[in-house]
């Protein structure tokens, strides 16, 4: 078993995937400086640079994926998949059901995502709620190194398109290149455990299965990447007050572990759903409306971005969700 960051996981993951299928490359803006490693040890045919045209690379990927190759394209945030937005909406996600099965896009675009480290509202945000909601689109929200390793390669093994979240957050070298150095003196409140963590190997985790970080009879606190970490730093302020929850990491916000998050819910009859995104069209509301088809009576809250992320860092820090936020949203439901 080795430790690893959260950013080396995922490198090494894909460059596991790329020794073993040589239909597996990887392209996109400042790649070559980003993955030299992965440039010294596959060439320049396979770790391509691109011009800054998301739109341009995203499109040129799709016809890749469709021609036999297994490419992994980033686009350096999520919030730039918007000039790029047709390739996934109209093209990447509908090949297969408009081909009735005769194409796939067997295509993943890695891209960081997330606040938290003062870039903005148009650089910090989540954006997997609206991407979850196009169907034929797997949206991939890891929230440790050995998630990020397995879930890394399930989406290269996926024959469909899959979008990879990596929160920057959690990994160091998006806060150094977008972050650090640039912004001296001020502290950024990664959590440790998934920053750094053990990977036993590079087997693909099954896409859709959540995972338990913690159990608790109370409350269930169900989120995903750094929101993970948040409800786990609140469950342990409740625990002190008598209050114990459990912490389920649905890891794949399409698709969405419907099985774990009913029993969860059914077990406790509480929830407390934490997401970065949006609190509008979200995972909140998708959740809110599983249980509701489901018939499960429970106690239900929500802790989420309600606005614009502000640039201002002790705003951003209210917008949010954080562990006093989640943990004041159970105590209303304990009330």
């Amino acid at each position: 078993m080795t430790v690893l960051t959260f950013a080396d996981a995922i490198d090494e993951a894909l460059a596991s995937a790329m020794a073993r299928d040589e239909r597996v490359i990887t392209f996109g803006e400042d790649v070559r400086l980003l993955r030299r490693n992965l440039l010294a040890r596959f060439g320049a045919d396979r770790v391509m640079d691109t011009p800054i045209s998301e739109s341009a690379f995203l499109g040129a990927a799709v016809g890749a994926a469709m021609a036999g190759l297994r490419p992994v394209v980033e686009i350096m945030l999520v919030d730039f998949v918007g000039v790029a937005f047709d390739a996934l909406l109209n093209h990447a996600a509908k090949v297969e059901a408009f081909s009735g099965g005769q194409w796939r896009c067997p295509l993943v675009v890695r891209t960081s995502c997330g606040a938290g480290y003062g870039d903005g509202g148009q650089h910090g945000q989540a954006l997997w709620g609206m991407l979850a909601g196009i169907p034929g689109l797997t949206v991939v929200v890891p929230s440790t190194p050995a998630d990020a390793a397995g879930l890394m390669i399930a989406s290269i093994d996926h024959d469909g398109p899959a979008v990879f979240m990596e929160h920057k957050l959690l990994s160091d070298y998006w806060l150094d290149y977008l972050g650090g150095a640039s912004r001296p003196g001020l502290d950024f409140d990664v959590p440790p455990a998934g920053a750094t963590g053990e990977v036993s190997g590079f087997d693909p985790n099954p896409l859709g299965r959540a995972a338990i970080r913690r159990r608790g009879g109370d409350v269930v606190l169900v989120s995903v990447g750094v929101g993970v970490h948040r409800a786990m730093q609140a469950a342990d302020m409740l625990t002190d007050e008598g209050i114990e929850c459990t912490v389920l990491d649905v890891r794949t916000v399409a698709p969405l572990d419907r099985v774990a998050i009913v029993e969860a819910a059914a077990r406790t009859g509480a929830v407390v759903v934490i997401d970065e995104d949006y609190i509008r069209a979200g995972l909140t509301g998708e959740v809110a409306a599983m249980l509701a088809e489901e018939g499960v009576a429970t106690k239900f809250a929500r802790v989420a971005v309600e606005s614009t992320i502000p640039f201002a860092r002790h705003l951003e820090r209210d917008v949010l969700p954080n562990a006093e936020r989640i943990a004041d949203a159970v105590r209303r439901l304990d009330a």
